[in-house]
């Protein structure tokens, strides 16, 4: 294995991660603002799960989106 090979690909394969989520994630509450669903003032609960199914690795991160 190369290590700065597996370093390259986890890194690209997070960069993707990163900007597909972020555009997701903004687009999903511009349209419930925009639907009346949100205010745009609230806390948004947030989780990500990391999953690598061929070594069972399942990660969870939770967090908070502030709107305000």
């Amino acid at each position: 294995m190369n290590e700065d090979t597996l370093n390259m690909e986890v890194r690209k394969f997070l960069k993707q991660v990163g900007v597909t989520s972020q555009r997701e994630i903004e687009h999903a509450i511009l349209k419930a603002v925009e639907e009346g669903r949100l205010q745009g003032t609230e806390n948004l609960d947030v989780k990500m799960t990391l999953e690598l199914p061929q070594l069972d690795l399942k990660h969870c991160i939770d967090g908070k989106l502030a709107l305000e």
